[in-house]
């Protein structure tokens, strides 16, 4: 069993304990997803980068991957495999002669 279906299984679990996964429907996960994300973003909002406290930047990570891990959950994704082919698609789109140091869309290289 790989690390992130061993997340996934806890993340289930936790849900399972408190009857919450009925509310955990696909729209909802990646509303929360989505809600996470701008609170990570907060952190950094008028501050440099060095500025956002680290132990702050950690709990909305967690966040992020756990509905993330759970949204993946719900369409039975393989963690794994989407992230992958994901790479391997990038990979296609920025070919290293073209993409390194570089911060032009693949459209623009």
């Amino acid at each position: 069993m790989g690390e992130w279906q061993i997340l996934i299984n806890k993340i289930r679990e936790f849900n399972i304990e408190r009857d919450w996964s009925q509310f955990h429907n696909a729209k909802d996960l990646a509303l929360a997803l989505s809600i996470e994300a701008a609170e990570l973003n907060e952190l950094f909002l008028w501050k440099k980068p060095e500025e956002a406290d680290p132990e702050k930047v950690k709990e909305e990570l967690a966040d992020i991957f756990t509905y993330a891990l759970q949204l993946a959950d719900k369409y039975g994704f393989d963690v794994n495999d989407i992230v992958t082919n994901k790479i391997q698609k990038n990979a296609l789109k920025y070919p290293v002669e073209k993409a390194k140091g570089s911060a032009k869309k693949y459209n623009d290289l």
